[in-house]
């Protein structure tokens, strides 16, 4: 069983299965990860994979990660590292998906360097918008007593804005088609509440 495989099991052991933030979540990210990857042969897939299983990993879907000053990124790499260095992976791939893991998160403002960075920080973007996003928003919301209207407040301060923050041009196309779903959910639904 290679590195990949290994942790594809701690994290479905450890992580919930809460779609906003647990193993569903994960797992989209690491699709949109690869489907963005699959246009750089240059990327390192086992690093684009591993960063994207682990990018999350302290943040459990447990609610965690409400909590004030929290950095998951950061939480998440330091958990990641100590797995991926007791599996034996060399040094340079450790450090990468630990660089990918911290820069991966719109909220801590951390560039990311490298090109895997990039990619895993545009899937997890992707997966907060469209459908799935709208959907993500509002289990959210229900579960810190968030209300509509300061969900729609979250829709227009951060989710309308990720598709500027993508890194790369497949990112940013797949951005604007999703995005577009959410600007006539928020319409539809500003529509509704003011009849």
């Amino acid at each position: 069983m290679g590195a990949v495989d290994v942790v594809e099991e701690i994290v479905k052991g450890v992580m919930s299965s809460d779609p906003v933030h647990g193993y569903p979540h994960v797992k989209r990210v690491r699709h949109l990860a690869l489907k963005i990857a699959s246009n750089y042969p240059e990327a390192d897939k086992e690093v684009i994979e591993l960063s994207a299983l682990l990018h999350d990993i302290a943040r459990n879907g447990r609610g965690n990660n409400a909590r004030e000053g929290f950095d998951h990124a950061l939480a998440s790499a330091r958990v990641a590292e100590v797995i991926l260095k007791a599996l034996g992976l060399p040094k340079e791939k450790v450090k990468a998906v630990i660089h990918a893991i911290e820069a991966h998160s719109f909220s801590v403002g951390r560039e990311p360097k490298s090109l895997e960075a990039k990619i895993l920080s545009d899937a997890d973007k992707l997966d907060a918008l469209g459908a799935i996003g709208v959907v993500r928003v509002f289990m959210y919301s229900a579960t810190i007593g968030r209300g509509i209207k300061d969900s729609i407040a979250h829709f227009e301060s951060k989710i309308l804005k990720l598709p500027s923050l993508m890194w790369t041009p497949e990112g940013k196309e797949e951005a604007r088609r999703r995005v577009k779903f959410v600007v006539e959910f928020l319409r539809e639904l500003k529509a509704e509440l003011s009849t």
